[in-house]
This record gives C-alpha cells, sequence and structure tokens, in this order.
C-alpha cells in the first residue's frame, strides 16, 4: 500500500464535473419553484381584495356619471337640454383636469 495505508476510490474529474453540474441545476430549479411558490402565496392574499377594489372603483365612475347626468337634468329646466349638458360636461372635464395637475405636480422632482 503506497499510499499509507488508505484506499482511494475517487471518480474521474469528468465525473465529478457532471454530477456537480446536474446538482447544481437541481437546486436551481428548487429555488426557482420555492420563489414561484411564494410569489402565488402572496398573489392568492391580494387577489380578492384587488377584485373588491376593482368593483369599489366601477360603483364610483357609475355615480359620478349619474352625478354628471344629474346635473345636466337639473341645469336643462333652467337654460336648456344642450347647455345643461355642455356645462356639466365641462364642469367634470375641468375637475378632471384639475387633479391631473395636481398629479403632476406631485411628481415633478423636488416637491
Amino acid at each position: 500500500m503506497a499510499d499509507g495505508g488508505k484506499a482511494v476510490d475517487e471518480a474521474p474529474l469528468g465525473e465529478l464535473v457532471g454530477r456537480l453540474i446536474d446538482e447544481g441545476k437541481g437546486f436551481a430549479r428548487a429555488e426557482v419553484g420555492l420563489v414561484r411558490a411564494q410569489a402565488e402565496a402572496k398573489i392568492d392574499v391580494f387577489k380578492l381584495p384587488a377584485l373588491l377594489f376593482a368593483a369599489a372603483l366601477l360603483f364610483v365612475v357609475a355615480g359620478v356619471v349619474v352625478l354628471c347626468m344629474t346635473i345636466a337634468l337639473a341645469l336643462a329646466t333652467v337654460i336648456g337640454p344642450f347647455a345643461g349638458g355642455l356645462v356639466a360636461t365641462l364642469g367634470a372635464f375641468g375637475v378632471a383636469g384639475g387633479l391631473a395637475l395636481v398629479a403632476k405636480r406631485r411628481l415633478e422632482p423636488g416637491k
């Protein structure tokens, strides 16, 4: 025994590198699976609240439309149907423009 009494049973370098690559691929797949499972769990938590907020937004839009129509109908008795609708429309566009300007100013750097 030239090696001091120890039996050396080593695989060739190519085989070791092949096993290392295979185990690395398996580890990477497991990590991707873990991240995917964590993301799906987080999405499941927010799915119902997001749908409820979307439904609430639809009702808000419907309410704004009804409000504008009510204003137009009320003005129609005073200044006529076309003018009442025009004033209500311009008022809604004015509010939308004002909100857009406020949002734009908030997004500008330094504010």
